[in-house]
This record gives structure tokens, sequence and C-alpha cells, in this order.
């Protein structure tokens, strides 16, 4: 704490208005002086204690009024301890007059220098501002110099259209006149007859309805209003006229590129006013879609990172919108043509996983188009947002990841936006000046952009001037405070017109930013103008100083009544006025003494609350208002009535249907106050019908119906309170007769406790009574007793004790002096009543504490300091008033003696300490009664500093390939500068031993807690370099960073392969595919894959086929169609085999039943058309069903084919790789111990009998078949025998068993169509001849349906039979 004592010396007192104010301060008493060579002296002390400055005044001459206020605002200040320097002024007491002049400082300890200035200014600061009420008729009565209310802003674009309005609005008593200055030039409105002013208004109006230009007007343009007391100026408005200008008209050529190459299409807007919005669109207006590929930069130019063929099928087009026109400005559109190896837009390759690759597109590491270069600087203002861009090209496209050098991005106020290509800071501060960088990188490499930014400032208040209101005689000072980068100027002027020119004030003295006012008086009435700039931009600000005369006036009605209900609170209301500010005092019933303290509390603004309301209370109440002109006072009547209860609730009943029930609310109340009782069922206004009867204590139901069953409340009201009963009505049925009331009745929370009563006061004790409440059919268990305390939690309910639902009376164990008050809480099964109504207060007597605070600490929070913190106590253990805690401490090793400072929080910080070093802390209670025990004693430690020196000697070890284990030489204790937290290694893999493998260089850290020697840093990449760095960290973070260590990690093991895939286009064969691993840890020599068969449990041999490292593909030849494989694959270096993926084979498809084959053969197996297709081994089974054809047996040679099928064994399986240079091993691991388990198919009975029923079928068909053959009606008949029939089948080839004779082929002389149908000429081979008369008819497949005649001789007909019946197949056909 540092303390600055000044004496303050002033010439011997005068009368005037200061002293005719003092005497009335101090009720008339002669204030005493001491003379030091004949001069009265005063002695102020100023505190500096947590940034507040507290102000007090030594009884040598002060006015004890003055003395006794001053020490009262100085001990509010600081128990709040939030209060700031200008509250600190605002609070001080005002007219004191010529007293207190030309301070002397004398120094106790050393302050900050910016103490002086500050404890200056407090002292000059001995008046402050009178606000003037709202109150209408004061407003008009009082004098006001004029002040700025409305005006444009300060760079005003209009649009051209329109009239042009220049706001200027003032008000003032007497009402301002207004006059207009342009380009700091009288602007005479009377010679321009386009322009006018509003009436009553400084607002310029310029109208073009006539004609003319808006443009002639633009220039800067300023306001002044003036009355009598002064003149306020506006800004200096500088007006423009929107623009905008037409896109240049121009021819642009395609442009061409080659596929993979950037490209930026620039749009270079023509310049409006204000700046127009850029967007692009194709001609046909369709948006360009833009994602991290394709994006727009701030400049509004379109950037491709990379171009694609697909980028030719829209053109692209510039468009900008103006905001004030309204209109949208379209740039001739640009043409891509995209040169590429790939000339087919293939749309499958646009999500492709390797599209650059897979249509021919050279990959390439990124690089910047905008902005240019490795390093640039930007300029924003503060409180502006900040925009960093960075767009960069690269095959893929490159990502951009945002970083600020030396520390985060501030999260609360960065976003990310176009695709993470910009980074926007919205309301920048001086703290986000500094460097950030944009890194843009693909998997080709990454290349960085580092862009130095410098935050600015236009001028911003740190202080603006006030409006200045002071009585005559008073001092006063108008502060400008402002700030900016670069430090802004400040210009003070007076009605307009530079200070320095303005005719001498004696009374006024400008010490910077200050102007201070001595001894106003009316003349001193001025408007103060504040001009404070630098180059990024002004402010000015109009204050202004008028000096009032006016005695106390009240503000409220006079002799108001106020009634109140007993026990509750309260706040008698005073408002008044008067220059000097008055003071406020408020007296009861004439009594002498001013009412302020215990159950009074008197508010800045003249209220005065009562906190609970007693009988005693009532009375009248007179607020006096007093200054040096006089004085006001009004009176308030307050009468206190007694609360409205009801003391006979109704209860729950049970009633049957149609009885009569009565419900009972009688109620006390307050004789003079108006009683209404209503009726509400279920919590609604109850109508009363016929059926009822209401009378002033009861509620009547006559013939009670189902209807009336529910909740029925009573409540009893007046104008000031109400208090509520409610009760259930349960209707039955004749019929019924319940047997348990409270089973037939519905359970709820019990009612509130009610009517409390405190009896048998002691000192540390008292014994509480209550009402219980309705239990509402569930028993009360417990009750619980809360208790409220009004010092330091007021409003807040603590539980005090729990007693059983059996009692109603309980007594209660105190703490000293806690001004008491009680509520009652019932519980049952159901829940919690609402709270009783609180009892009286009951204040028990002080005492000394008798404990101590807990959780006492010592901690530092900077490096020179220990902040001591501990729990503050409660009311129940503060035992007295004016708690407050004794804080001791001192150097634990030097034993010098305690230094010590009384707290009233829970903190205190002491400064200059050195740098971490112990501290031994007590912290005692005390309280007006007394000090509490010795308090124990705690070690604290002050501030840590970051670490002096890095590990030494730092040795690397390589371990495995994945982890290293580092020793370092141990930093001198003294070095550490505080708690030694850990050593912490800082690593980060510099690359990778494997060519063209990108690798990521964020840092990671491993940390060793306490004082070790040694650690073990695992989870390395292997095959890679690293680099690593050691510090030390303590409490407050890291200390410097030692040598930079570089190490190898050995090659390791692979990781597993990636997306390894089994796909089984057939039955016969198994295609396996994979990727290779995301991390080789090495150099690659191979894979290995082991499978095997397995069927149920039944599990086959193992095989193991190795494959060189470029192999990525291999086919499996399955012996067996039965089984399902299990794979295991694996990647290998030097070191050995890494982890393996397992996948399995689809599940075996549903193989048809062969129809004809004899038991050794296995049936054919063809695939089905469309069904055959390529599976993952998640895919069904059903995707690859087969059909099996069975075998027919042979007949004719010459017009079927006999289909054969060859036995395999399934003993092996048969591989076959589908990668020509790579070499395949095979190896077996066990003995064959699988067995087919279809092998043995043949013998099974039901097959063997199935095979039989179809032979015996056939062999009927044909029998059929020659049987009708041999009948009579004899077909097909051929009329030209001299067309052979073929020797082949010709449907032989295709495997289709339709079968045509040469009755189905052309004729001899037909003619044959381009698609294969057969012509017919003149006439056809037809049977219409052999009909008996009329016309043969035919089905369209042909066959004859007529009867048949012999009309061909028999030789020929016979001829054809014997034809016909060689082939059975035929007959098969002519049954169907």
């Amino acid at each position: 704490m540092v303390k600055i004592c000044l004496e303050c010396q002033s010439e011997p007192e005068e009368r005037g208005p200061g002293s005719a104010l003092r005497e009335l301060l101090t009720d008339g008493e002669t204030a005493s002086t001491d003379t030091c060579s004949g001069a009265r002296l005063t002695d102020f002390c100023a505190v500096w204690d947590a940034g507040v400055f507290l102000v007090s005044a030594a009884g040598k001459g002060a006015p004890s009024g003055v003395t006794e206020r001053r020490l009262n605002e100085a001990e509010t200040l600081n128990s709040v301890r939030e209060a700031q320097f200008q509250r600190l002024e605002a609070a001080r007491p005002r007219g004191l007059g010529r007293g207190a002049r030309g301070p002397v400082l004398r120094m106790a300890g050393q302050p900050p220098p910016w103490a002086y200035i500050a404890v200056l200014l407090c002292v000059l600061s001995l008046g402050g501002a009178i606000e003037i009420p709202m109150d209408p008729s004061i407003q008009n009565e009082l004098s006001q110099p004029p002040t700025i209310t409305k005006q444009s802003v300060k760079d005003h674009i209009v649009d051209p259209r329109d009239n042009i309005l220049i706001e200027c609005e003032a008000k003032g008593n007497p009402a301002p006149s207004f006059h207009w200055t342009r380009n700091s030039k009288f602007f005479n409105i009377a010679k321009d007859p386009r322009v006018s002013m509003r009436r009553r208004s400084g607002t310029l109006v310029i109208d073009f309805r006539s004609g003319g230009r808006p443009e002639e007007y633009e220039g800067e343009y300023q306001c002044f209003a003036r009355n009598k007391f002064g003149t306020a100026l506006s800004n200096r408005i500088r007006l423009q006229v929107s623009k905008s200008p037409l896109w240049p008209k121009e021819n642009l050529d395609p442009v061409v590129v080659q596929e993979g190459a950037p490209l930026t299409l620039q749009c270079n807007p023509p310049p409006g006013l204000p700046s127009p919005v850029i967007f692009w669109m194709s001609s046909s207006m369709e948006p360009i879609t833009q994602d991290k590929r394709v994006s727009q930069g701030h400049n509004g130019d379109l950037y491709f990172s990379n171009v694609m063929l697909q980028d030719m099928q829209t053109d692209y087009s510039c468009n900008a919108r103006f905001h004030f026109t309204h209109t949208i400005q379209q740039k001739n559109p640009f043409t891509l043509k995209v040169l590429t190896n790939h000339p087919y837009n293939d749309s499958s390759l646009r999500n492709h996983p390797d599209m650059y690759s897979a249509r021919g597109v050279a990959e390439r590491t990124p690089s910047f188009m905008y902005p240019q270069g490795t390093a640039s600087s930007q300029m924003v203002l503060r409180g502006m947002d900040l925009l960093l861009e960075c767009i960069a090209s690269g095959v893929p496209t490159p990502d951009i990841a945002w970083y600020k050098k030396g520390g985060d991005l501030p999260s609360d106020k960065a976003k990310f936006e176009n695709f993470n290509k910009a980074l926007r800071i919205t309301n920048v501060s001086e703290e986000d000046s500094g460097e950030y960088f944009c890194l843009a990188s693909n998997k080709m490499g990454s290349i960085r952009h580092t862009i130095s930014v410098r935050v600015k400032a236009a001028p911003y208040w740190l202080d603006e001037p006030k409006n200045l209101i002071l009585a005559p005689g008073e001092d006063g000072r108008l502060v400008c405070r402002a700030n900016g980068n670069p430090k802004p100027t400040v210009q003070w002027m007076v009605n307009g017109e530079p200070l320095q020119s303005a005719p001498p004030n004696p009374n006024r003295e400008v010490a910077g930013d200050t102007i201070i006012f001595r001894d106003t008086q009316i003349s001193s009435r001025a408007v103060y103008q504040c001009n404070t700039s630098n180059e990024h931009g002004y402010l000015l600000a109009n204050a202004f100083v008028s000096v009032l005369d006016v005695p106390p006036r009240m503000l409220s009605p006079r002799n108001q009544l106020i009634r109140v209900i007993l026990y509750n609170r309260t706040r008698l209301d005073c408002p008044f006025f008067g220059s000097p500010i008055p003071t406020l005092r408020w007296f009861k019933n004439g009594q002498g003494s001013n009412l302020d303290g215990g159950n009074y509390h008197v508010y800045e603004n003249g209220s005065l609350e009562i906190k609970m309301i007693r009988k005693e209370d009532q009375g009248i109440y007179t607020c006096v208002a007093t200054n040096i002109l006089g004085k006001a006072e009004n009176q308030v009547r307050l009468e206190v009535k007694d609360p409205t209860r009801i003391y006979r609730m109704p209860e729950d009943q049970v009633a049957k249907r149609g009885t009569t029930v009565q419900l009972e609310c009688r109620v006390k109340h307050d004789p003079s106050l108006k009683l209404a009782v209503s009726w509400l069922k279920d919590d609604e206004p109850l109508y009363i019908s016929n059926r009822m009867k209401k009378e002033e204590d009861s509620l009547t139901i006559f013939g009670v119906a189902e209807r009336d069953q529910g909740s029925y409340t009573c409540v009893a009201s007046t104008e000031l309170d109400q208090d509520l009963a409610k009760a259930y009505l349960t209707v039955l049925a004749d019929q019924a007769t319940p047997t348990n009331r409270l089973a037939a009745l519905p359970k709820g929370r019990p009612d509130r406790p009610r009517d409390l009563e405190l009896t048998d006061l002691a000192e540390r004790s008292v014994r509480l009574t209550w009402i219980p409440g309705d239990d509402n059919n569930s028993p009360i268990t417990d009750y619980v007793v809360q208790f409220e305390e009004d010092q330091f939690q007021p409003g807040v309910w603590h539980d005090h004790s729990k007693f059983p639902g059996s009692v109603n009376s309980a007594v209660l164990r105190l703490s000293p002096y806690v001004n008491y008050q009680f509520r009652v809480i019932a519980i049952n099964e159901v829940g919690s009543s609402h709270p009783s109504l609180p009892s009286e207060r009951y204040r028990t007597s002080g005492a000394p504490p008798e404990s101590n605070p807990s959780d006492v600490k010592g901690e530092g929070t900077r490096k020179n300091n220990m902040e001591i913190t501990w729990t503050p106590m409660n009311a129940t253990s503060a035992f007295g008033p004016n708690l407050r805690y004794i804080v001791k401490w001192r150097r634990r090793e030097t034993r010098e003696t305690w230094n010590n400072v009384t707290v009233w929080g829970s903190r205190y910080v002491v400064g200059q300490t050195p740098v971490y070093v112990p501290y031994e802390i007590r912290v005692q209670a005390e309280n007006d009664f007394g000090k509490g025990p010795e308090p124990d004693t705690v070690i604290g430690y002050s501030g840590e500093d970051y670490p002096r020196a890095a590990p030494t000697d730092v040795k690397i070890r390589v371990l495995n390939s994945t982890a290293i284990s580092l020793q370092w030489n141990r930093v001198y204790s003294d070095t550490v500068q505080g708690q030694l937290r850990e050593y912490r290694a800082y690593y980060w893999r510099e690359s990778s031993l494997l060519k063209n493998l990108w690798v990521s260089q964020k840092r990671q850290q491993a940390g060793f807690p306490g004082d070790r020697l040694r650690g073990v840093v695992s989870r390395l990449f292997p095959y890679s370099n690293y680099k690593l760095e050691m510090v030390v960290v303590n409490g407050r973070g890291d200390g410097p960073r030692s040598e930079t260590k570089e190490f190898t990690t050995p090659e390791g093991v692979p990781s597993a392969p990636r997306r390894f895939r089994v796909r089984q286009p057939n039955l016969e064969t198994i295609n396996l595919e994979w990727d290779h691993p995301e991390h080789p840890n090495g150099i690659l020599i191979g894979y290995t894959l082991k499978y095997v068969a397995f069927n149920g449990t039944k599990v086959g041999k193992q095989i193991v086929e190795n494959f060189s490292p470029n192999q990525t593909k291999f086919t499996v030849q399955r012996a067996d169609p039965v089984s399902r494989y299990r794979f295991s694959l694996s990647a290998r270096t030097q070191v050995g085999s890494g982890e393996a993926v397992t996948e399995e084979s689809p599940a075996p498809p549903n193989e048809a039943t062969p129809t004809a084959a004899p038991p050794t053969s296995p049936p054919t197996t063809v695939g089905a058309p469309g069904t055959v297709s390529s599976t993952d081994a998640t895919a069904t089974a059903a995707a690859t069903e087969a059909t099996t054809v069975p075998t027919v047996p042979p007949v004719a040679p010459t017009t079927t084919a006999t289909t054969e099928a060859t036995a395999t064994t399934a003993s092996t399986a048969t591989t076959t790789t589908t990668e020509s240079p790579a070499t395949t091993s095979r190896t077996e691991i066990q003995e064959s111990a699988y067995t087919n388990n279809q092998a043995d198919i043949a013998t099974q009975g039901w097959f063997i009998g199935l095979m039989c029923a179809i032979a015996l079928l056939v062999l009927i068909l044909l029998i059929v078949c020659f049987i009708k053959r041999s009948r009579g009606g004899k077909y097909p008949v051929r009329e030209k025998k001299d067309v052979p029939l073929g020797p082949e089948d010709p449907k032989e080839e295709d495997g289709s068993f339709d079968y045509s004779d040469e009755d189905n082929k052309p004729l001899q002389g037909s003619q044959t169509s381009l698609d294969g149908t057969i012509k017919q000429q003149e006439s056809d081979d037809s049977l219409v001849d052999y009909g008996e008369g009329g016309e043969g008819q035919f089905n369209e497949d042909g066959s004859f349906i007529g009867q048949y005649t012999v009309k061909k001789d028999k030789e020929e007909t016979e001829g054809n039979e014997s034809s016909e019946a060689t082939s059975p197949v035929n007959a098969i056909y002519s049954l169907a």
C-alpha cells in the first residue's frame, strides 16, 4: 500500500457562499481551526489500495460534516473496491468555496509516477456536475446552453436521385438558432433557392426537383447552434454523392489454359461510391459454384487453384451491385478453353480419390496466387475487422491453415471464411497486432506466407467531456481524455472559437486535456468543444458549463399517505432538486435524530427504506432538503396494517351424491381495510349457482353432484394483501361406502406452516413455535427450519436444523450478532410444502470471533508479488459488526518482524517481493468486540518467474524404432525461479527417410514430472529424422530451450495394408486387392498372405503366399465351390511383418440341384447371364448364383450335342496371380485335413432316387411320342423334297435346344431380308391343298389346325414320317 500525504494550505476563511454551505453542513457549528503561520491547515491522506484512491480528512480545520461525509464515502468505496477514479471524483462534496488552494505534496513511500497527477486531480476535483431532473416544469424554467441532439454521420453519402438532407438538431433554453459553414466558410443559405432549413431545426434540405446537379454541393459542412449562453458545433460532415460508373466496353478473348494450371480471372470493377459488392455468375445468370479449388477473393477476382476440364462447361462474368442506385452491372463474360491430355470429361472422375492422376494432370507443390511472395504487411484500425487472405495454387488443391506467431488465434473473435482461405478477426484491438502466417499444403509439400499486422487507432474516448452544471462559487473541471495510435492531439474551443483567441477568464485554467474552473459565477456559462485528432480521424465533443442558483424544491406530491402490511419491506420516496446539491435528511414525528442505519437505509436519491415494518414504525416521516439558498421539506404519513389471515381453513371432505357440504373460511384482517372473500374451483373463479350459498365465513353446496368434485380455494384479500386456503371435495356414488378415507383421497404436499412465534428469548437461543398446515392425506414426517440474516447475504435462506413431524416447537441454538429471521418447511412422502411466512427478526448480542478464516493460501500471480487469499467467514461465524481480517506475513528464512494489514475482503496482494521465496502467513478474524484466536501459520510462496537455464548435456539413446531414452543434467535450483514442475521435451518429425513421403512437422511434447534426470519418449514414427529440445517448466511457464538435438529412428514394422478387398466374381476364383500401408515405417520388401479354407468347424491346411512390394493384386483358384476362405495379409520390412488385416470370402451361393447326371460325373455349371458380378467380402451369396444345365442323353448325333463334364479333385487349390512382374511363392503349412462335404453326394439315397425318377419320366415321354407318331394325322408335310436337311442343327452352337427341321428353313427361291427374316413370294409351302375345301388355318407358331386328307402319294408321306421319327427331341416338341 502506498500512502501519499499532502498539506493543503489556504487563506483565512472568508464569508461567502462556500462558508455558508459549510455552516449548513456542520449544523451551524463553527469549524475549529489550527493556525499555522496564520493559515488554516487541513491534512488529506490519499491511500492507494487495489487501484482506488481513498481521500480522508483529519480534523485540523476541515468542517466536521465534510469530514464525516468524506470518511463515509471513502469507507464505502474501500468496501466495494471496484470504484474507479471518476466515481471517486463524482462523490466529492460540492461548494467548498475558495478554500483549499495550492496543494503541497509530501510523500510517504514511493508511489508510481502517475500517482502524483491522480492525487492532484483528486484534490482539484472538489465539485461535480449537477443532474437536472426530467421534470418538464424544471426543464422549462432553467436556462441552458445549446446541446446538439442529432446530426448526420461524418461521411454522408447520398443518392443523386433524391433530395439531399443534412441533419442538425439541438436543444437549449432559449431555443438556439442555426447557421452552417461549407468548406470552413460561411454558407449563405438565403442566396441559394434550392437550399432551405427546416423550421425549429438546423437540418438543411437541398431540393433538385427544379433541376441542378447534386455534385455541385459536395464538400465539408458544419452546423452551429447558438443562444445567448453559448454555441455548440456539429461534426464536420463530408457530403459525397453516390456514384455507380459503367463498366468499360471490352472484348475478351477466350482464356486458354492447360488443365491443372492455376488461373486468375480479374474483375477490375469500376470505382464506385461506396464500393460495389462483387459476385460471379455465368452469362445465363447462374451462380458460379465455389469450393476450395475455385473461389472469389476479397478483391473480386476469381481464383482457380487448378483448372479442370469441367470448368469449360460455363462462362464467367463478374457482376457489381451498387448499393445506393440498386443497380447491377455485368462485365463481358470470360470463356475458358482448357487444354488437356484426357479429352473426355468423364463425370465419374470428379470424385475419384486420385482425380488428377486419373486425368493425367501432373501433381505439384503449392504456390501463392495472392498475396505474392513469402511475406507482406497489413495495417488495420482499432475496432475494425481484420481480413487476412491467402489463396494458393497446386495439384491437388492445397489446404489452408492459419497460425499466429507466439500465441493462439483469438477464438472469440476469429473466424474462417472462403473455405479457410480468409481469416477474419472482428473488433481488432492492440493485442491482435503481430505476425500471422498461412500454411498451404498438399501431399506434394507445403509453403507459408507471413503477414505482419500493425494495429493503428483513430482517436477513441477514455473520458469524454460531460456537461457541467455548478452552483455559484463551486469548483469543477472538464476532462477530454482520448487515446489513439499515433497519440492524438487535443484542441480546446469555446463557443466554436479556439480557446487561445477567447477572452481571458481568471477562473479558468487549462492543463492539457483538462480545464479547471474555480469559483464559477453566472458569467462563466459557455459551450466548450474538445477536438482530438490524429492522421486516422478525429473526435469532437461539446460540453457546456452552466451555473445554476436554485433553492431546493421537492418533486413529489406533498403529504402522501402510504399504507403497508406489518413485517413487510417498504420504501418512502422523496425526489428533490437544487443547486448547489442539497443534503437530505429524514425525521420521524418531528424528532431531531436523523434516520439512517439499523432498520433504516437512505439511498443516494433520497429514498428511505424500512427493511421490516413494525407497529412502532407508524407515523409521519419528514424529508428535508437543504442548501445555502434555503431548504424544502415534504411529509409522508405511514400507516401499518395488520396482515390478512385465514385462521379457520376449509378442510378436505368426502360426501355422497345429493348431500350438503359446507366449507368454512374464517378470516382475520385489519378492520380499517375492506375485506373481500372469493372462491376458486380448480384454480378458476367459481360460479355461484342456485345450489350454492356464499356467506362471509363459509360456502355451502346443496345437492352435491359429481361435477362438484375438485379443489376449492378460499381467497381473502384486501387492497394491500391476501391469504389463500385450499380444500378438496370428493363426491361418492350412493352405493359407495369408503372404508378408508385416506385411501379414497388423493395425496399431496403439505400446506405450509403458519403463525410462527418466537419465545424464550435468550442470548444464544430462542424457542420457535408454529402451527402445522394440512398434511393433505399424507402424514408430515419432518420439519426443516431455515434462517436468513440481513448483513452478509440478505434474502438468502440457509438450513438451520431439522425436527420430526410430531413437534411444532423447538429451541434453536444461535450465533452471536446475527439478525435472525426464521421460516419452516413441512415434508411428507409426496414432497415439501411452500415455506411459511417469515417470523419476526431477533438479533443476538455480539462477541469476539471464535474461529479464523479457512483455506488460507499464499501464491504469486506475478513474479514480484504474493496474493494471500482465504475463504471468508459467514454471518454465523462473524459474531460481531465490522468483521475484518488481520493479515500478517514475513519472510520464512529471515525471521524478520511481521508485516500486517487489516483487510475487509478475502484477498490481499503483497507487492515488491523477491522471486519465489517462502513466506509465513497468518490471517486472524476481528470484529468490534475483539480478535479471534491466534491463527495457524501457513507457508506461502511469492510469484514465480520463467526459468533461466535449460537442461544441459542432453543425451539420446535409441531404444527401438518407436522409442528413445533421454538423459540430461539437472539445472541449478536457483535458476528454476519457482517450483520445478517437470522437465519437458519438445520434439518434431523433421522428415522421413523414405523419399517423397510428406510428414507433419507438428511439435509434440513429453513431460517428466519432478526432479528427474532421465525419461523415455515413445510413440515415435520409425525410419524418420527427428529434432528435440528440452526445457525446464515451473508454475510460470517454460524456460529457455536447450540445444537442438537430432536423431533418427530405425526401420520398424509397417502398418496394416489399407483397403483390403475380397471379391468373388464366380465360383472358381477369388480376387484379392489391397493398397500400400499408410505408414511403411521403412522400406517394404513384400507382402505375406496366409489363407485357409473352412467349412463350419472343419478347417483346411493353411497356405502362405509371399509377394513382391509392388504387387497389390492376387487371384485364388477355388478347389471347392462350397467352402469359404479366411485371408490374412501383412506387409514386411527388413525388421519383420507388420500388423495383419483379415477378411473372409463371401458365403457360398445356393447351387441348383442337378437334374440328370451319372453319379460319377458332376453337373456342368454355366454362369447365368447377368448374374456373375464382382463382389467384396461382404456381398451376399445371391450375387454369384449359377445355373446347372442337365445333360441330355445322346439320341441323334446329327441333331443334338452331348455335354460332358470332367471331374476334378479338391485336394489342393490352384492359384494364379494377376501381376505379371511379381514373384509368387506358396508354402503349405500343414498336412491336408480337409474333406469335401459334397464329394459323396452321388452315393446318397435321395440323390439316386431322384435321378431314377427323372429317367423314368423321360422314358414315359418317349413312349408317348412314338405312339402318337404311329397314329393318323401325319405332320409336318414337306412339299419340296429336294431341300436337304443340314448335317448339323444351327442352334447347337449356342447351346439352345430349339429344334428346326427343313419345314422351318427358307424354301428354294425365297428371299431373305436384311434382318434375317424370310420374305414370302408368290406362294409358300402350305397345307391348304390338303384340306377338305375352305382355307387352312395356322397358329402363330405355324402349326396346322385343319383336317388332313390323303392327297399326296403314300410314299412321300411315309418318307416324311421316317425322317421325323429319327429325332426324339422333335417328338417332345411336337407334344408341346
